[in-house]
């Protein structure tokens, strides 16, 4: 680790998001350990997929990585009532919510002040409410990464990385809405 920069836990939604939120943090003086928990993605095997390649980008920028297992189970009952809300809807909230104090329990466990979250580079995710959220429980850094380019960047690494791109945040509830939104833009749903 780079003795000039604070240690700082990255909760990882996926490595294509990773990849500008690490080169942003590290131009902020942080450096990442990154954590995948993500008890939200769905099937186990896309999750076990996503982590594959965030230990990519973990060796492309040399970076430690932390798994906690996958607990899909509780974080359904976590979001029970919820299965039809949309997307950016209260069982998003809810969804960062367990993200993001699982990151902080991991970080305190590890003597780590500070964590984030890469689930803000998205255009697709409401950042005012993941830092409403995050605001809410010590050592959050709110940094949206979308800004200053974060999501066009992390495209550009992706491909220069040939990593996997998931089409759908991770949950069922998720991958079902946006199988009808491929769907009824007259794409295949099951094409990369």
């Amino acid at each position: 680790m780079d003795e000039q920069r604070l240690p700082l836990l990255l909760h990882c939604c996926c490595g294509p998001c990773s990849t500008a939120s690490i080169e942003r943090l590290r131009e902020l003086g942080y450096e990442p350990v990154l954590f995948f928990g993500n008890s939200n993605i769905h099937p186990q095997e896309e999750a076990e997929h996503r982590f594959e390649v965030l230990r990519e980008v973990a060796g492309h920028f040399n970076l430690g990585i932390i798994r906690h297992p996958w607990d899909h189970a509780s974080w359904l009952k976590s979001v029970v009532g919820h299965e039809l809300d949309k997307e950016r809807g209260a069982r998003c909230a809810l969804c960062f919510q367990w993200n993001l104090q699982e990151a902080a329990e991991e970080a305190a466990r590890l003597g780590i002040a500070h964590f984030t979250t890469t689930l803000t580079v998205s255009p697709h995710k409401d950042s005012p409410l993941i830092f409403s959220i995050g605001k809410e429980i010590e050592g959050f850094v709110p940094v949206d990464f979308k800004k200053k380019g974060g999501y066009q960047r992390s495209i550009q690494l992706s491909k220069q990385l040939k990593l996997y791109r998931q089409d759908y945040c991770g949950c069922e509830f998720s991958q079902r809405d946006s199988t009808k939104q491929q769907q009824a833009d007259g794409h295949d749903a099951h094409t990369p």
